[in-house]
């Protein structure tokens, strides 16, 4: 390169640069180029998503082939996003799930995140005219507009004793603050964040669990998928379920160095690091393991059990808007196939 003049040699190196990230979008080693998969989250970052952020932050999608893209809550549902192909997965509710499953929503449960219930019934801990959830009738409910809300409410109360009957206003993550300030009566929290989250404000609340008052326990956290893609990509769905599993069984396992792995990946977001190591602490001990203590699987008998609940009560709707008539086959519903065995 002798007698070269600087200002061209300059310009080789430049463009040596350029050709160099030119390959097709594939990784350095000449392999292929990272499957992408979408997730929706279903709020802003909590507890119930650290699996998928642990997955991240270790490397576990990478490592599996993946590019992993998470897409922020916004006013349209996981459920609806999965379902309508936006998302190949998606945080999910069981609840929530069975309506839009019945109404003939594009998705399948590929893993369960929480085995239980994790919201239960809530008033302020002070409320000493509230001792039961019978004592909620003809009190003013501050809810989140999901249609599983009203009969779920409805049967606790009526099981405690009570008419059933009551006011519901529809105020979303408002509820908790009207909630404190004494404007609605009862809301639904999570135990494992907003209930620590009310200890921490100095205003605990006082709640009651449905199952002690004949509602069926169900998994209160799930990962839906879209259906049509599932069965197109069993490779990636596998290669991405079981890394998702691995995060959330470190979750399980390890709290705090989990909690720490959330924060680590959005940061700025938790002003509170105590919320997040009691709340992932908290998950890890009563919600996150099956009785065999692994994390993920699913049974019919839980299925059944809830969203079997929800269809006798005459609450779903099909496909056409027409009550759902029998129970469906909730075998169909979910899958274990993806996770390790």
């Amino acid at each position: 390169m002798i007698g070269v003049p600087r200002k061209i040699l300059i310009l080789l190196a430049a463009l040596a640069f350029v050709l160099a990230g030119c390959g097709g979008g594939q990784p350095a080693g000449g392999g292929p180029a990272p499957q992408k998969i979408r997730f929706a989250l279903d709020w802003t970052p909590n507890t119930n998503h650290t699996g998928l952020f642990v997955a991240q932050q270790e490397g576990w999608f990478r490592d599996a082939g993946l590019n992993v893209e998470i897409v922020p809550y916004s006013q349209a549902s996981a459920d609806t996003l999965v379902s309508a192909g936006s998302a190949e997965f998606g945080i999910s509710f069981q609840d929530g799930f069975t309506f839009s499953k019945a109404a003939g929503a594009d998705i399948t449960s590929v893993m369960a995140v929480l085995q239980h219930w994790a919201s239960e019934i809530a008033v302020l801990a002070d409320r000493t005219d509230i001792t039961s959830p019978k004592d909620l009738d003809g009190k003013l409910y501050g809810g989140f507009g999901s249609a599983s809300e009203e009969p779920k409410m409805r049967s606790v109360i009526r099981n405690a004793g009570g008419a059933g009957t009551f006011q519901n206003v529809v105020l979303d993550t408002g509820a908790y603050e009207a909630l404190y300030a004494r404007r609605v009566d009862f809301t639904e929290p999570f135990v494992a964040w907003e209930g620590i989250e009310a200890q921490l404000r100095g205003v605990p609340l006082k709640t009651f669990a449905y199952t002690d008052y004949g509602l069926p326990d169900a998994y209160s956290v799930i990962i839906s998928g879209n259906s049509t893609w599932l069965q197109a990509n069993p490779a990636a769905a596998k290669a991405f379920v079981q890394a998702l599993q691995r995060g959330y069984q470190l979750a399980a396992d390890d709290p705090a160095r989990a909690g720490q792995l959330l924060m680590d990946a959005n940061p700025g977001a938790f002003t509170e690091p105590e919320l997040v190591s009691r709340s992932q602490r908290l998950l890890s001990e009563k919600y996150m393991r099956d009785a065999a203590g692994k994390v993920g699987t699913q049974t019919l008998e839980r299925w059944s059990a809830y969203s079997g609940w929800l269809a006798d009560s005459g609450v779903l709707s099909g496909p056409d808007g027409e009550p759902v008539k029998g129970r469906p086959d909730f075998a169909t519903w979910f899958t274990n196939d993806y996770i390790t065995p």
